[in-house]
């Protein structure tokens, strides 16, 4: 309790004596539009760690969302202080830092299909669809791949949703998180009077098959990365961060439960 204690006191002095003053510069931080953690306005769960973390050492950040995928490529052209949502070990210029999120990929399917999915064994001869290059992420999937009655990789993970309220997959393997966002937004449609040829109110239920998924950002320079690793452990010892990823959960609970990393 004392060691938490100290770690606030420590926290709201770098808060006070650098994040409320002009901050030193303003950064640019390229991402992948990935609702909730990456919205196209720059804000989401990503986007508030990562602000808030560079904040505490004096650096403002400006977020520029693009395309995931694209991300990467945007960075390496030079014209960014850094890329968020790198998983480690990828080879791009600069130095990565420490993580700072992590994703959990699963299944989702239809309640209503009345399948339990436990492992990647379950959906053998079922309808799969994934985001692209996730047969070659996701744990296993590449190895079973060939024992699913379809496989389909869909970069727009807004069509993921889509194909299964239509009944034409039956799992779909991704992030909990993202896949129940893009749920919200077809259910916002359809409250707001657009037509949409399936039911986006179906029972949704995601399960996490996959171990988590770590990520972190790379910064063209060491000193910001320094910097950056500095204040994100003050947000991580305070209890900030898991503050942060526990409120992005909560909206999406009638679909993940407790079953995104625990919170």
């Amino acid at each position: 309790m004392r060691k938490r204690c100290a770690a606030v006191a420590l926290w709201t002095s770098v808060v006070l004596t650098t994040a409320f003053p002009a901050l030193a510069d303003q950064l640019i931080i390229v991402a992948p539009e990935l609702p909730p953690m990456f919205h196209a306005d720059g804000t989401g769960r990503d986007a508030l760690i990562i602000r808030e973390a560079l904040a505490a050492c004096g650096h403002g950040v400006r977020f520029r969302v693009v395309p995931m995928g694209r991300h990467w490529g945007d960075y390496g052209t030079g014209a960014a202080d850094g890329v968020a949502v790198v998983p480690p070990g990828m080879r791009l210029p600069g130095w990565p830092s420490d993580i700072y999120a992590r994703y959990q990929n699963g299944a989702s399917v239809l309640t209503s299909s009345g399948l339990a999915i436990n492992s990647l064994a379950d959906l053998v001869g079922k309808r799969v669809v994934t985001f692209a290059g996730g047969t070659e992420i996701l744990p296993g999937l590449r190895e079973i791949a060939d024992r699913f009655a379809d496989l389909r990789e869909r970069a727009d993970q807004m069509v993921h949703s889509n194909l299964l309220f239509a009944g034409r997959v039956d799992a779909v393997l991704g992030d909990g998180l993202i896949f129940a966002e893009y749920n919200r937004q077809l259910r916002e449609r359809a409250a707001t009077g657009q037509h949409l040829p399936f039911d986006p109110n179906q029972a949704v239920m995601f399960t996490a098959i996959f171990p988590p998924s770590p990520y972190t950002v790379v910064f063209r320079n060491e000193r910001l990365r320094d910097d950056f690793n500095r204040c994100l452990g003050i947000l991580s010892t305070t209890g900030r961060i898991d503050d942060i990823a526990r409120a992005a959960v909560e909206p999406y609970r009638d679909t993940v439960g407790n079953r995104y990393l625990g919170y």
